[in-house]
């Protein structure tokens, strides 16, 4: 037969934190989160998420203002060349443009509201996180920093949520 161990009151404490760790990480990776994480820290907002062609064409266009930590999460289906512009779009917009794993790859800061000119994210973009206008450079965000959020998934996510994270909206 196996031996007891006895749990004092260190082994409480330490499965304690583990749970809690557990739960912060699952309660973050939820379909209206994205949280992005690197080298300042980590930083979460709530996201409307753009994930077929009219509601990334809509974009945050008209929107007239947005929480410090609010934003638009735009998911394509595979990596590929974007760009994006500001018509119709009322505020200044940080762009963060991230690969297939979730990593930033590109930061196109304080986009100018109205203006039409094409903003180039770069080749193999899967997503962007749209942010009021100087978010990234507050925060610290950089390129090499990493997106979580239940549509960055599988296996080759730099930060996968948790099994059991909300998982998204089939489209």
């Amino acid at each position: 037969m196996g031996q007891r161990v006895a749990a004092g009151p260190l082994s409480g404490a330490i499965l304690g934190a583990l749970l809690a760790a557990a739960t912060a990480a699952a309660a973050e990776c939820r379909e209206d989160r994205v949280t992005v994480l690197g080298g300042f820290g980590r930083a979460a907002f709530t996201v409307e998420v753009a994930d077929d062609a009219p509601s990334r064409a809509q974009g945050l266009m008209h929107v007239e203002s947005l929480g410090p930590y609010e934003g638009m999460l735009f998911v394509y289906d595979a990596p590929q060349s974007v760009a994006f512009w500001m018509e119709n779009t009322l505020i200044p917009l940080d762009m963060i443009f991230a690969g297939a794993d979730g990593t930033v790859t590109r930061i196109h800061e304080n986009a100018i509201p109205l203006d039409r000119t094409p903003i180039p994210g770069g080749e193999d973009v899967q997503f962007v996180l749209e942010v009021n206008g100087g978010t990234a450079a507050r925060l610290g965000i950089a390129p090499g920093d990493v997106l979580q959020h239940p549509a960055i998934g599988g296996e080759g996510a730099a930060a996968p949520c948790p099994p059991g994270a909300d998982q998204p909206a089939s489209r």
